[in-house]
């Protein structure tokens, strides 16, 4: 088999798509369709359906992508192995991310992985702890970071960092805390969409003080934890957000924190890989140090 059809057909996978796999690897859409005919002449199998729009993998494509994978590998760790030193490694390294790590954690694991591994590139997609953890099953991305674990036979956790959840109020809020959730009830809250890690401790903190979440005085959802803030500071409704991502606010006297009574449940952030799919060698690496890259420099 020819390695590079078996690249080809690796990024048609990849992609879903034959033009997006052209797009990615700069070969037109004809050439890349070419590769996958002529891979298929060879084996004398049919590697894709053709259902609509969409392409699907047959049986058999499923089988030869696993391989795929593993020969690209092999022949990656061939050319690192011919190289002088480890600083020669390179490629492009996929993270699906929830919010809070993927503004205040992975910007600065990237900064240090980078200081040791310098041609290592990186593709962010940012999406709510659920969506993330779905990325990772189907090897949209490479690996996840979340603040929230679902359960699969499939995934493998590490733990990264532990942080606490905390109540913020805009500079105009005549709320002093600390506070009980009994007293939250009749403020309007913003909330964070049921599919973030955040929405999920919370609704598991009402369900432990037995609380209706129909109870709560909701007056905006959002998809983004940045657009939550700016929600509060303009005094339109409090929010639970993480520590984390509220310290920066309050350090620079722009929004309020208080601690609930009784809300003191530690939650950890993840790194989050799926055991199923073959890692290149620049993102085992990272995987692989990932908690020595969350520790201050």
């Amino acid at each position: 088999m020819d390695l590079h059809q078996l690249f080809v057909f690796a990024k048609v996978v990849e992609h879903k798509s034959f033009s997006k796999a052209a797009e990615d690897i700069f070969l037109s859409q004809s050439t890349v369709s070419s590769h996958i005919q002529a891979l298929e002449r060879t084996l004398n199998v049919s590697l894709f359906d053709r259902v609509g729009r969409e392409i699907i993998l047959t049986p058999s494509g499923e089988r030869l992508y696993q391989w795929a994978l593993k020969l690209l590998l092999l022949k990656d760790q061939a050319m690192v192995d011919l190289k002088e030193g480890a600083t020669e490694l390179r490629g492009m390294i996929r993270i699906g991310a929830s919010s809070v790590p993927g503004q205040f954690m992975i910007p600065k694991m990237v900064k240090q992985f980078r200081e040791q591994y310098p041609n290592a590139t990186f593709h962010i997609n940012q999406a709510s702890s659920k969506n993330v953890a779905d990325k990772v099953l189907n090897g949209s991305v490479d690996f996840g970071i979340l603040g929230e674990k679902y359960e699969n036979d499939k995934l493998c956790y590490i733990p990264l960092l532990k942080e606490n959840l905390v109540l913020i109020t805009s500079k105009q809020s005549n709320i002093v805390g600390p506070v009980f959730i009994q007293d939250l009830l009749n403020h309007p809250f913003i909330m964070r969409n049921s599919d973030s890690g955040t929405n999920s401790l919370i609704e598991k903190f009402l369900k432990k003080n037995k609380i209706s979440k129909d109870r709560m005085n909701i007056v905006a959802y959002t998809e983004n934890g940045q657009s939550l803030i700016q929600f509060v500071l303009q005094n339109i409704g409090i929010a639970i957000i993480s520590e984390m991502a509220a310290k920066e606010y309050y350090d620079r006297n722009l929004l309020m924190i208080h601690h609930i009574h009784e809300f003191d449940e530690e939650r950890y952030f993840y790194l989050v890989y799926n055991l199923q799919k073959t890692q290149s060698m620049i993102s085992k690496l990272f995987i692989e140090s990932a908690n020595e890259l969350i520790k201050p420099v």
